[in-house]
């Protein structure tokens, strides 16, 4: 070897490449592949969300000027009750808890619970032996102490006669006085020890103070019991007449006020919880004096007659009191009323068939129907269905009510939601609202 190559690197003979030919492109060529990967994904994607058969929508304000198929109804002339509605309890006028005015063993019970009694009915019975024998010791009292007021009345008569004839001194007829008035006081005594054992032997028969309904047992035959048993013994809860304390918010308080200073009946009626089923009626008792400052509503009561003893104690109840009537209204369905920026409107068909924006001032109104007091007048044709996609001056079609796409049972008073319930009690009708 030359001196002056020995310190060149050694040559290197360069390997053949063995990999298949699809291998060395995809490898010198992965870039590439991956960007038409991802165009192809984008594409696909915006293939797929890619709505297709879209069809422009017909008639209304988007159709090509075709009449809209609507639902209309007339409106009527009619009474418009105006209801307060409150949340309220059923609250039994009187509910007493029989206690023993005496101790004693029980030894009867006359009565079965949830029993109706009456007024004086027997319930309970107490051994009245212990009674009996207090009785006879007193009048053995009595009848001792009366021979002894006797006697000592006799002597009496006679130092009255001695001292006359200056026979006996002063002081022996005062002390004779004396003992006839002690003997006095004793058969006095005696007197009330007797009352005080009848009395208790009458404690012994308990009877219920009130006509209702008796309550869970508390206790049973062979009990002792006390004057201060904790649970009482018996509760006896009146149904007939019952009161309903409900509450009403503080602004209904004026014309609830007026209608009563005007010696107005005001009827009341109470629902179940759900409004399903009217449960009774009555009428307005009474109103609270104040109103409640941290909830800003006032407190009223109202009585049933409860003759099916359909509200129970303690129930809570919706409670519809009927505030006044509006006779003659114009009534329209409240699916008819519209809101806006002119306000508050009802499309108005024309006898073109078309229909125009009319501006209406409302009155009362319950759950399916309001009162207008300017704007339409009873007979006027408005539209209640497909109102949505009108527009002032737009043609349409008035389809009657039940038909495919219409509306069923409108203006007729009756309501999914009408039907359940009170109907025209589900919402309280002030006026000057009312609902879309």
């Amino acid at each position: 070897m030359n001196d002056e190559n020995r310190f060149l690197p050694p040559l290197t003979v360069a390997q053949p490449d063995t990999r298949p030919a699809w291998r060395r492109f995809a490898d010198s060529h992965r870039r590439l592949l991956l960007v038409l990967a991802i165009v192809l994904a984008v594409l696909l994607l915006a293939w797929i969300l890619t709505p297709r058969n879209v069809q422009p929508p017909q008639g209304g304000r988007f159709g090509a000027g075709g009449p809209m198929p609507v639902v209309s109804a007339a409106a009527r002339s009619g009474d418009m009750p105006i209801t307060l509605i409150g949340l309220g309890t059923v609250t039994p006028l009187a509910t007493v808890t029989v206690q023993s005015q005496i101790s004693g063993q029980i030894m009867r019970i006359f009565f079965k619970e949830g029993q109706t009694v009456k007024t004086d009915d027997p319930l309970i019975q107490i051994d009245p032996r212990p009674y009996q024998v207090a009785l006879e010791q007193a009048q053995g009292a009595l009848a001792r102490d009366k021979a002894l007021l006797a006697n000592a009345r006799v002597d009496l008569d006679r130092y009255q006669t001695l001292f006359s004839q200056d026979s006996i001194a002063e002081q022996q007829l005062a002390t004779q006085k004396s003992l006839v008035a002690q003997y006095g006081g004793a058969v006095l005594t005696d007197q009330g020890q007797i009352d005080a054992a009848k009395l208790n032997l009458t404690y012994c028969h308990i009877v219920s103070p009130i006509t209702g309904r008796v309550g869970l047992q508390q206790i049973n035959v062979g009990n002792y019991v006390t004057p201060a048993e904790p649970n009482g013994l018996v509760v006896v809860t009146q149904l007939q007449p019952i009161t309903v304390v409900f509450t009403l918010p503080e602004d209904d308080v004026p014309s609830l006020l007026q209608r009563m200073h005007a010696g107005a009946t005001l009827p009341v009626t109470a629902w179940d919880r759900s409004n399903a089923h009217q449960l009774a009626s009555g009428t307005l008792q009474s109103i609270d004096s104040q109103i409640d400052t941290t909830t800003g509503t006032i407190r009223l009561k109202a009585v049933f007659p409860n003759e099916d003893q359909s509200l129970y104690p303690q129930q809570f109840v919706n409670v519809v009191l009927l505030l006044d009537t509006l006779h003659a209204a114009t009534l329209i369905p409240q699916a008819g009323v519209q809101r806006g920026s002119p306000g508050t409107y009802v499309y108005l068909v024309n006898s073109d068939q078309t229909v125009s924006v009319r501006t209406v001032t409302l009155g009362p109104g319950d759950a399916n129907n309001i009162a207008v007091t300017a704007g339409l007048k009873p007979g006027d044709t408005i539209v209640v269905d497909g109102a949505d996609k009108l527009k002032d001056g737009a043609k349409v079609i008035v389809r009657q009510p039940g038909h495919p796409g219409g509306a069923a049972d409108v203006g007729s008073g009756k309501s999914p939601a009408g039907q359940r319930g009170p109907g025209s009690h589900r919402q309280r009708a002030q006026p000057g609202s009312g609902g879309g």
